[in-house]
């Protein structure tokens, strides 16, 4: 399940999918993915629910964050698993993230802080054909 979005209008399907993909990532993204992989190892992102940081998409090293039954993997990018917890995702089921990059601090917690940069997400609403199969595949 990676996926990376090359340009800023995704269709919401992978190449040999009939489900829509639920993460995104853009270059940029799998840019600073890569650098802070090198960096650290290997990593994981969590959506924050807005409690310390706002609603960010957290990075962490893989293990260092520990998910539960009370989240989702809504899929990974660039080998990298998304989660999210299962409260929020109720909010934002209906909703394509693409995780992209903007400047700025990231928040305190999260890889990228000292980079100059931060994991942003864009969001776009799924259409009334991708929800019946995201729907069917049992994703929401």
């Amino acid at each position: 399940m990676d996926h990376v979005m090359a340009d800023a209008t995704p269709t919401g399907l992978g190449p040999l999918e009939s489900v829509p993909i639920q993460v995104l990532a853009t270059d940029a993204a799998v840019e600073l993915i890569r650098k802070l992989r090198a960096q650290h190892g290997e990593l994981m992102f969590h959506q924050s629910g807005g409690c310390c940081d706002g609603s960010s998409p957290m990075c962490y090293p893989r293990n260092e964050f520990l998910t539960g039954d009370s989240d989702v993997q809504l899929g990974s990018v660039d080998g990298v698993p998304f989660y999210m917890s299962k409260s929020q995702f109720e909010y934002w089921k209906h909703t394509q993230l693409i995780l992209d990059v903007v400047p700025g601090r990231g928040g305190m917690f999260s890889l990228e802080n000292s980079e100059g940069v931060r994991f942003l997400i864009r969001s776009r609403i799924f259409t009334d054909e991708e929800i019946h199969r995201l729907r069917a595949a049992g994703r929401i």
